[in-house]
């Protein structure tokens, strides 16, 4: 899909681009692309870990009342850097 551009198309591209946007917006654009990035890689590491979690075993059950260990389980931590 990508096998016919060269280094000309690009450079044609980043022009567009920056006609588009304007210098003095570029840098805000890809600070905000960065942490969308980051987010989105921290939100991806947390499904995963749910889905670990949610795979494991159970805890067995007591079939008499109190003779099973109660686990409280622990609270979500929020992995945003803007909160």
């Amino acid at each position: 899909m990508l096998q016919g551009l060269t280094g000309w198309h690009l450079l044609a591209v980043l022009a567009v681009i920056l006609l588009l946007f304007g210098a003095a917006k570029l840098p805000a654009l890809a600070k905000s692309m960065g942490q969308s990035a980051r987010v989105f890689k921290s939100e991806m590491k947390e499904m995963k870990r749910d889905d670990e979690v949610a795979a494991a075993p159970e805890a067995p059950r007591a079939t008499d009342a109190g003779t099973a260990p109660s686990v409280a389980p622990e609270p979500r931590r929020s992995t945003d850097p803007t909160v």
